[in-house]
């Protein structure tokens, strides 16, 4: 008999059949988020699941379906999954990580660029016809080129974010929990500092770390008030790394100049007074959605589902304990 699989939100035909040939699959490819009711109910019987930063696969789901013996997230990120809790029930938990890192380093630069220099509300205003002539003070914005760059957390997305900045002759600042080796830091033209320097001292604060408990709310009302009042902050990160009521606040009071956030603390919904800002520019969770970026994801995520489920080690296993006792 074919091990049953649960795919909650649609992924790529291709991704699809090279799982159905060897599982019976049950899908969701009208790619309508799934209430936590519906994931029970949908779980019951599965011995896999394919699923979506959108479903929460906690403690609690687990122990209503014994019988699921991999969790296969279609993303890097994976707060939405309990992997202690996975783990202590023998599950395997996977996710998607290194496919996205440069396609998420483009978009931040996309965010960047088009924060910096006012490109949505420029758009916004030739599109309505209001646009009459050309004049030296319309729509100005900064320049960033020769600024300088802090990049909060330097791991794969964020050494990708300081390679392009090499290109635009930027001082390149960074912090981590944990300094880089000095040949990392000499090929990206990265200098380590802590954060309150790096936040006094960046034109552009750009963020590049996981959500855990200790990265929450990593910028808050103190480290807004430590920015430049023409700095701008960049999240493509985890939504509540930022303490969005604050950077709402900081962003009215001018405390600084703008943001350019692709995640949000309560998504879909942003912090109350967001989406009125002028001086912000605001994307629906895309950075990683490229043809290419996406498909590989839905990809990786099949792969080690198949893994997991025929008896070999899943490529990217979170709890690679778990894979000797299956």
């Amino acid at each position: 008999m074919k091990p049953k699989v649960l795919v909650t939100r649609r992924i790529f035909d291709e991704s699809l059949a090279a799982l159905a040939k060897r599982c019976d699959v049950e899908t969701n490819q009208k790619d309508l988020p799934v209430t936590p009711k519906q994931l029970l109910q949908r779980m019951k019987g599965k011995d896999a699941v394919v699923s979506m930063l959108t479903d929460v696969i906690s403690d609690a789901v687990l122990a209503r379906n014994p019988q699921v013996k991999i969790v296969s997230n279609v993303a890097v990120g994976f707060n939405n999954l309990d992997v202690a809790a996975a783990t202590r029930r023998g599950v395997m938990m996977t996710n998607t990580p290194g496919v996205l890192d440069d396609t998420t380093a483009d978009f931040a630069w996309c965010l960047m660029l088009a924060t910096a220099r006012g490109l949505v509300g420029a758009d916004k205003t030739f599109r309505s016809g209001k646009w009459k002539y050309w004049g030296l003070m319309q729509f100005l914005g900064q320049d960033v080129w020769g600024k300088t760059l802090g990049i909060c957390g330097f791991g794969r997305i964020g050494r990708g974010v300081a390679r392009r900045a090499r290109g635009f002759d930027m001082r390149i600042l960074y912090t981590d929990v944990a300094r880089a080796p000095d040949a990392i830091e000499r090929e990206h033209g990265a200098s380590f500092v802590d954060k309150a320097t790096l936040l006094r001292e960046s034109d552009f604060v750009t963020l590049h770390m996981p959500l855990l408990p200790d990265t929450r709310h990593y910028i808050g009302a103190a480290d807004l008030a430590q920015m430049k009042k023409n700095a701008f902050l960049i999240n493509t990160a985890r939504g509540p790394v930022v303490d969005e009521r604050a950077l709402v606040k900081s962003l009215k009071q001018g405390r600084i100049a703008g943001a350019g956030l692709d995640v949000y603390e309560n998504e879909p919904q942003p912090a109350p007074g967001l989406t009125r800002l002028p001086n912000v520019v605001l994307s629906p969770h895309m950075a990683s959605a490229s043809v290419e970026t996406r498909r590989k994801m839905s990809d990786m995520a099949v792969a080690n589902c198949l893994a997991g489920l025929f008896g070999e080690r899943p490529p990217n296993l979170l709890n690679p304990e778990m894979y000797k006792s299956h």
